[in-house]
């Protein structure tokens, strides 16, 4: 790095690799860069530019995307990135991506990754992985979301159940209070973020128990990433609890699927 290059902090894929230069981020390029960018491009075409553009790929892997300015939230999260309106905005957010991505079908021949994927797969790219370190706010209010290193093929309902997983946060309160201001009501926000999203009713009885299997594909992946000696999440699943941590989370959300549900329909 130069002396003005700056090491953008967040996310864990790519710690320590994303670096700003003015008014770009230089990056690891995911293997379907060229069908990423394609996509982000045409999202940007259609008048949605709440996200990198891309600019280029350079001849040693990497990628150059456009910087978007404002703020990240990093963990433990603050209370500003946590609030009601705050929350409300991540959903409406995702409408806006989901309302604009439906019209650029995924690129059948681009190899996506499947690590964070709906087993169900679908036409229309998911992000996949909104979670607070790829969001960014102005004033408050969710206003881009960035790396769609994890985007592939999905139904919208998976986004959002992957969203609340982070956003609610769709954990037990002593794993959430480890990470996220004490003494937050997931059922409550549960809502405030499908109402955010405008889920439609009929989608709301779903969301549950796609939390659920959003939640074991989100294990299976930090299992992978342990078993092939990943620092970054051998050094995380240390800190958060191990596997008992997992296993707590698992019970907590099938013992309190019937109060999200009546939150969602109420």
């Amino acid at each position: 790095m130069t002396a003005e290059d700056e090491a953008l902090a967040g996310g864990m894929l790519n710690a320590g690799a994303v670096i700003r230069r003015g008014a770009l981020v230089e990056r690891p390029a995911p293997r379907h860069a060229r069908a990423l960018h394609a996509y982000l491009l045409g999202l940007r075409e259609r008048g949605f530019d709440a996200a990198p553009a891309p600019v280029a790929l350079t001849a040693d892997g990497r990628e150059r995307l456009t910087f978007v300015p404002g703020d990240v939230p990093l963990p433990p999260f603050p209370h500003w990135a946590m609030t009601g309106a705050a929350l409300a905005s991540v959903g409406s957010l995702l409408r806006r991506l989901h309302e604009t991505g439906k019209a650029l079908p995924a690129d059948a021949r681009a190899d996506w990754p499947r690590d964070l994927a709906d087993p169900e797969g679908g036409t229309m790219l998911c992000h996949n992985d909104a979670c607070p370190e790829n969001v960014v706010f102005r004033d408050g209010r969710a206003a881009a979301l960035i790396d769609f290193d994890m985007a592939a093929p999905g139904r919208p309902l998976w986004d959002i159940a992957m969203a609340a997983r982070y956003w609610v946060p769709m954990l037990d309160p002593a794993s959430a209070d480890a990470l996220y201001p004490v003494g937050l009501d997931a059922p409550a926000r549960l809502r405030i973020l499908a109402d955010g999203y405008g889920l439609p009713a009929e989608e709301r009885a779903d969301l549950p128990g796609v939390i659920e299997q959003a939640t074991e594909v989100c294990r299976a992946f930090v299992e992978r990433r342990v078993a092939d000696d990943d620092p970054v999440y051998l050094q995380a699943l240390a800190d958060r609890g191990g596997w008992e941590r997992w296993d707590r989370v698992r019970t907590w959300l099938a013992d309190h699927r019937q109060t999200f549900r009546a939150a969602l329909l109420g």
